[in-house]
């Protein structure tokens, strides 16, 4: 059955990650998909030849943010603030180097079933990429098997894997489902987020109180008005 997988999931990704452009950041190339940016395919191609380079980069970048903000990185209480910065972004953003296939880890089954499975209120932590500041809350996620389920933890691995890159809350939402659909090949899915925006809160209009919801459905729950209010009544109550 591994082997089955294995064989199903390359083949429904590259089916799917057509019209691929290659895309250079510095240094460092990966493949990203025209549909939804920032998906990483099974083929992603990583590059991490160049870590170190990059390391020294990031901590120089932050080295002159505090120079250019009226600080003095030089001092005490700042001498490794640059370091540590740069290693705390790393962990942020690192859904770059991880791919979905390996997120998921063969933790498809076969099941005989056809009942929704959702998973509520995922937490969820994710930096805006307009101000790259971060936006938190929680993912709901849904979906009508077709025979094959998946690991409970892996639907949350794959929130992780796209919340921790820079992104808007609009394509996270439609990357979570995309994903799920071309693991599973499920009937339906159905994926809310609510979340507050930093962006929104501690700059700009300066609302505290303000939760953006965001919702992406595929398949039969989007076409169907039944199991669509069956997924929501479970999945917000």
């Amino acid at each position: 059955m591994e082997s089955e997988y294995l064989s199903y999931i390359t083949n429904d990704l590259s089916s799917k990650m057509k019209d691929v452009e290659l895309v250079e950041r510095g240094d460092s190339k990966y493949k990203r998909s025209h549909i939804s940016p920032g998906f990483l395919s099974d083929n992603e191609e990583i590059n991490n030849s160049n870590d170190v380079d990059n390391d020294t980069k990031l901590e120089e970048a932050f080295k002159t943010i505090l120079e250019c903000v009226g600080e003095n990185p030089d001092r005490a209480g700042l001498l490794r603030t640059p370091k540590r910065a740069a290693e705390a972004f790393k962990f942020f953003t690192k859904g770059y180097s991880e791919i979905l296939e390996n997120t998921i880890n063969n933790a498809v089954f076969e099941e005989d079933t056809d009942e929704m499975v959702i998973v509520r209120d995922i937490e969820l932590y994710s930096l805006c990429e307009h101000h790259l500041v971060p936006f938190t809350g929680v993912v709901h996620v849904g979906y009508l098997p077709n025979k094959r389920v998946l690991g409970l933890s892996k639907i949350a691995r794959i929130v992780e894997l796209y919340s921790r890159r820079l992104q808007v809350q609009e394509r996270l939402t439609k990357q979570i489902a995309e994903a799920i659909t071309r693991v599973l090949n499920p009937a339906g899915v159905g994926v809310i987020i609510e979340a507050r925006h930093m962006c929104m809160s501690m700059r700009g209009v300066q609302k505290t109180n303000c939760k953006t919801t965001t919702s992406c459905m595929l398949g039969v729950l989007r076409e169907d008005h039944r199991s669509r209010e069956e997924f929501l009544r479970l999945a917000t109550s």
